[in-house]
């Protein structure tokens, strides 16, 4: 499926020529001839970049820019800011405004398809990262929540995790200090801990006690 670009501009022409060009490029182009559409339109299509002209009706460039990166799902999707304002002033505004690359017109419509190429490979390899460093976190914890803990050993660990002595473990569960260091060596050798300090947080890292 084409990936979904935003594209926010009152300029009809300039739309047709963006829409036309991206989408013989592979993408699939939602126009808006405002920012109040664009914002409507960014929460039902999901656009993987947006390009914004800065001067529009209702809501413009800055106010869209600011109002997508209040949103938590959109505070790093790629925005173009393509614009009239060339001045060195409005482009570090633009930049201020969290817009990543500042196009000024008129353009050259390759450079904008070369940024956006650029933007959209950049971030679909951040996704892609992001996701494989999820799922392997998630594999850890299951790896590591899956350790064969005995009722016994998951009692002296929540007790270690609270400071207590082996003795005072032992008095707790009616343990002899020696069995309770049994315990102990075998919840440090499953953890790979070399003392209680690193057994504690380790297990809270895994989510072996609360």
């Amino acid at each position: 499926m084409p990936l979904p670009i935003l594209l926010a501009d009152d300029d009809q022409d300039i739309c047709l020529l963006i829409k036309d060009y991206l989408e013989i490029s592979g993408y699939y182009v939602l126009v808006a001839n405002n920012g109040l559409v664009a914002l409507e339109l960014l929460d039902s299509y999901l656009p993987h970049l947006v390009i914004s002209d800065i001067k529009m009706p209702q809501v413009d460039g800055y106010q869209l820019i600011k109002q997508i990166r209040q949103k938590p799902q959109f505070r790093l999707l790629p925005v173009i800011f393509l614009t009239e304002f060339n001045s060195t002033k409005e482009r570090i505004k633009g930049y201020q405004n969290g817009c990543d690359v500042y196009l000024p017109k008129p353009f050259e419509i390759e450079e904008l398809g070369a940024v956006v190429k650029n933007l959209l490979e950049r971030s679909m390899l951040f996704q892609a990262n992001k996701h494989y460093a999820a799922a392997k976190n998630e594999e850890l914890i299951i790896e590591y929540t899956s350790l064969a803990l005995s009722n016994r050993e998951q009692e002296v660990l929540k007790l270690i995790s609270k400071g207590l002595s082996n003795i005072e473990i032992g008095q707790r569960l009616f343990l002899s200090p020696k069995t309770v260091e049994k315990y102990v060596s075998s919840l440090l050798r499953k953890a790979e801990s070399n003392n209680r300090a690193e057994l504690v947080r380790f297990a809270l890292e895994h989510h072996l006690i609360r």
